[in-house]
């Protein structure tokens, strides 16, 4: 074979190697918006597509934040102290047994949870939407000494207790809203659901 063959065939290879992988990776990239459309779309998630949170690492004691709908979520792990304090505090509420307020109706209506430890609401106050702080001191002294804990809204006083259940004589109407959800197996939170993943129930 002569020098100009064996270019020829060195060319034909390397354009051949070429042509493969340029194919390969315009594959590749037409598959990609395949695989990004099969996840949940930020308007998905806004629109209320489920979400799943970790809760294996909360302490008991502690209140973390996740989003749901655009809306903060409130998962507080109450307890056993929080929750005889909840169920002593009755007298001083609005609706205590949760008539008038929205959440799902399999969860407790005194403690509103499926879990008695494991509080899952909407953080936003049912007056004019702002977001409470989370005050879980008993007798905490700006609150007053027969405060038991609870949530506090600095923009116009309204107190709520451990349970999201508003207090008499406050600016909100009702209980925080609990939003539909279950626990998994293996200490997910999965927020949007209910139970029997039927769907959003809210």
């Amino acid at each position: 074979m002569d020098e100009d063959q064996e270019n020829g065939v060195t060319r034909r290879q390397l354009l051949t190697a070429t042509s493969v992988a340029a194919s390969g990776l315009g594959a590749v990239a037409a598959a990609v918006p395949f695989v990004v459309s099969m996840q949940p779309s930020e308007r998905a998630k806004a629109m209320g597509a489920p979400v799943e949170v970790d809760i294996s690492r909360l302490d008991p004691g502690h209140l973390m934040v996740v989003e749901w709908r655009g809306k903060p979520v409130w998962i507080l792990k109450r307890t056993e102290e929080m929750i005889e304090r909840i169920k002593q505090n009755g007298e001083q509420l609005r609706d205590p047994d949760s008539e008038e307020s929205i959440q799902p109706g399999y969860v407790d209506p005194v403690l509103r949870s499926i879990e008695p430890t494991l509080l899952v609401m909407v953080g936003i106050c049912t007056h004019l939407g702002c977001s409470p702080t989370f005050r879980p001191e008993q007798g905490d002294p700006e609150m007053g000494h027969s405060w038991d804990g609870g949530f506090f809204c600095p923009c116009h006083g309204s107190k709520f207790d451990l349970a999201g259940r508003v207090f008499a004589g406050v600016p909100a109407p009702t209980n925080m809203t609990i939003p539909p959800y279950y626990l998994t197996q293996n200490q997910h939170l999965v927020i949007g659901e209910d139970p029997n993943n039927t769907g959003d129930i809210a």
